[in-house]
Order: C-alpha cells, then structure tokens, then sequence
C-alpha cells in the first residue's frame, strides 16, 4: 500500500512542477510568439509645444540579447514621445518611467531612486505618447526608461539631452 501513496505523491508533485513550468514558460514565450502590433500614434499641435529634451535608447547591457532597446524619444513640457523607429525585445508588463539619474545602465540604479511611472508600454514597436503628470519638473529628469515591472529588470535607458 505504500507504493501506491509513493506514486500518488509522486504524480501529484509532478503535476504541479509541471504547471508552474508551463505557466512560467507562457509569460516568456507568450509576447515572442503574439506581439502586439506596432503602435503609429501622432502628436497634436498641442503636445509639440516647447520640446523640452531628447534622447536615444540604447542597449544598456550588451551580453544581454533578450532586453534591448532602441530608438529616439522626445520629451515635450506635457508628452514624453517614443518615436516611430521605437523598439524594444517583447516581455511582459513593461512601463516608461521619467528617472531624476544620469547614464543609468543597470537596474540598481532604477531601484533606487524616486521615478515616474507614465504607464504601461502600449507596444514593442513605434511611436507613442505618454502624458506627464501636473506638477513634474522636468529639469529634474534627465533618463527615460522602460522597466518591466514583473521581473524588476531594466530593459532600456534613454540619456536626455535639453533642447536647443
């Protein structure tokens, strides 16, 4: 009878393992294989008005080839504006932060500061917009950043440069 139990236990354990494999694998194979499309938003005259800093993403970590980024990004006095040629690696539930830090190149150095979260990264590829909060400064900002917030990993930085 105490095989029986062994075994029972044993399929039982196996079933869960296997589970918690597969769930854990869908949330890393799921935005590889059913990305969603390229986003193609615009700014209005509005949002244009004055440009404030721009910058270029980059690939913080290249012995990393699954978080990378790439492309421009403007930042206006309301609008933070990822370009058309935006891109970065699929993952799950990526955000655009503003961050107060210089030259940030590992996730540490997001941790430890007080940034702004301006949303839910909308798409992997194009061109976006995302609305700064009443009250920001932002002469205290000088990166912007996509961060998956699932896994606390740095994906992408982007240094800003004031507007001439």
């Amino acid at each position: 009878m105490g095989g029986f139990w062994r075994a029972l236990a044993i399929f039982l354990l196996g079933g869960v393992f296997g589970t918690g494999f597969g769930v854990a694998l869908g949330f890393f194979i799921f935005p590889y294989v059913f990305p969603p499309p390229p986003a193609a938003e615009q700014l209005t005259e509005a949002d244009r008005s004055p440009l404030v800093a721009t910058g270029n993403f980059i690939h913080a970590n290249p012995s990393d080839p699954i978080h990378y980024g790439k492309g421009k990004v403007s930042v206006y006095q309301r609008i933070v504006f990822l370009e058309s040629d935006f891109e970065v690696g699929p993952g799950p539930a990526f955000h655009v932060y503003l961050v107060p830090k210089a030259n940030i190149r590992d996730s540490a150095a997001v941790k430890d500061t007080m940034f702004v979260d301006l949303g839910g990264l909308r798409a992997f590829k194009g061109s976006q917009r995302y609305v700064i909060p009443a009250g920001v400064d932002l002469k205290n900002y000088s990166s912007v950043v996509i961060w998956c917030e699932r896994f606390s990993v740095l994906i992408s930085p982007a240094d800003l440069q004031p507007a001439r």
